[in-house]
């Protein structure tokens, strides 16, 4: 594979300034993947002075000629489809048929935003005194820093890039240091789609904390966009405060799966095994806590443990994610925890942990508050609809809950007292590029995919005008 390993800045395949590169490593074996250019800060300013040099032609460009330069990425990365679910599964780790699947799902958000390119509309209206008319246009919202994590290399990059093309936005793309070689893959797509040198710059770097602090603070940028960690967005808040630059974040998640003694249990193991599953458990949308009515939960607990038993997974990101499920298990066990299969971390080569069921875990156990980030299912029984919404809503964070009944007036009135940003009814998978994504309380601030999605990437200018 012919693999891109330079920054990409102003339309060019450069060299970091201080020559310093970092090594891609293969989860699956733990051996070397590609050597990396390493950017500093210089580098950081420098992508922020490419993206500033291509801002003003690129928002003056027409929306159609925006939205066909986006279908032109949609058809391209379709057409590299098998080339990039390599590149994913090779650099990520995830099992081939969720590498095509992200890549699917990472293809549609340049359909839909160049879709939505020619849809961004103001309004016209008059003033309630009847004064003066109220026009309110949208205008792209300026140079964006874009961070993304691992464990969605291209999709979490799509959603955000896609977006901003359409709004008139340049960006600079700070990718995960674990899996750089897909955003720039991505970067040579955008370049052959059509979109001028300068507007889309790729950062690959380890020293993310001084590169995206360095352009946060950069008075020529005007958005972050954010996913990742509660923890580490908490610390990017605070260095956007500085100079009040408009962020929008997609945080950790601790998703509550809840089932109904009424709800079909095939269905529900299925929908589980997604929500649980995709990805091997490294998604910040999947099934953190099942919490399982009292006359099902044993059944439930059986039937999960023997799909998760049968399961074939791809490896962990890293040596540290293993570490982490497994003193979570650890400490579930411990305070009375039963292991219905898995609870092992393979000797190598790789970073691998098995498919794992725990059930009666108990209330004061770490894993229900932690998000676990691998393939671990901790089953918790209730007894009422009351205590299920309220042990679901027991956590600062609220990106996705999932509710499987087989009464939907039940499901829909516990949808609206869930406090999270995106309910699964009677579903285990939620995303998609036409629908709004993110959370509420910790788990994010803003929302990325649909309508909404491109407006985070305008600002309202409202005209008073008299004629």
């Amino acid at each position: 594979m012919d693999l891109a390993t330079e920054l990409h800045i102003g339309g060019k395949d450069v060299p970091a300034m201080s020559g310093r590169r970092f090594d891609v490593l293969d989860p699956a074996t733990g051996d070397v993947i590609a050597s990396v250019a390493d950017g500093d800060v210089t580098d950081a300013i420098g992508a922020v002075d490419a993206a500033h040099g291509a801002a003003s032609a690129w928002a003056a460009t027409a929306p159609r000629e925006r939205a066909e330069i986006l279908r032109a990425a949609f058809e391209l990365m379709t057409s590299q489809a098998d080339e990039y679910a390599r590149l994913i599964s090779w650099e990520n780790g995830k099992a081939l048929p969720d590498a095509q699947a992200e890549v699917g799902y990472a293809a549609e958000f340049f359909r839909w935003y160049a879709e939505e390119a020619v849809r961004i509309n103001g309004i016209l209206a008059t003033a309630p005194s009847g004064a003066n008319r109220i026009m309110v246009t949208r205008e792209p919202i300026g140079i964006c820093v874009l961070v993304t994590p691992w464990n969605f290399p291209a999709a979490m990059a799509t959603r955000k890039i896609a977006p901003a093309l359409a709004a008139g936005c340049t960006m600079v793309l700070k990718p995960a240091g674990d899996t750089p070689l897909t955003a720039l893959l991505l970067a040579r797509t955008l370049t052959a789609a059509g979109v001028p040198a300068g507007v889309v710059n790729v950062l690959p770097s380890r020293r993310s904390g001084a590169v995206v602090s360095a352009m946060l603070h950069d008075p020529r940028v005007r958005k972050l966009s954010f996913t990742g960690s509660t923890e580490v967005g908490r610390v990017l808040l605070r260095e956007a405060a500085d100079r009040v630059v408009n962020t929008s974040m997609e945080l950790g998640g601790n998703a509550p799966f809840l089932v109904f003694a009424d709800a079909d249990l095939d269905a529900a193991i299925d929908g589980a095994m997604i929500a649980k599953m995709r990805n091997a458990g490294e998604a910040c949308t999947a099934a953190n806590r099942f919490y399982v009515e009292k006359p099902v939960a044993e059944r439930f607990a059986r039937l999960l443990a023997d799909r998760m038993a049968q399961a074939r997974i791809g490896p962990l990101i890293n040596a540290a994610a293993v570490t982490k499920v497994d003193s979570l298990v650890n400490d579930a066990t411990a305070r009375g925890a039963r292991v219905l299969t898995g609870a092992v971390a393979p000797a190598g080569p790789g970073f691998r942990y098995e498919p794992t069921v725990l059930a009666d875990v108990p209330a004061d156990a770490t894993i229900l508050r932690e998000e676990i980030f691998g393939p671990v299912a901790p089953i918790v029984p209730f007894d009422s609809e009351e205590q299920a919404i309220e042990l679901a809503n027991g956590t600062e964070f609220g990106l996705v809950a999932y509710v499987y009944t087989g009464d939907l007036a039940r499901g829909l009135r516990i949808s609206e007292r869930l406090e999270a940003g995106m309910v699964g009814l009677n579903r285990g998978l939620v995303s998609d590029p036409a629908a709004p994504f993110g959370g509420v309380k910790q788990s994010g601030i803003g929302r990325e995919g649909g309508h909404d999605g491109v407006l985070d990437y305008t600002e309202p200018k409202y005209v008073a005008v008299t004629w």
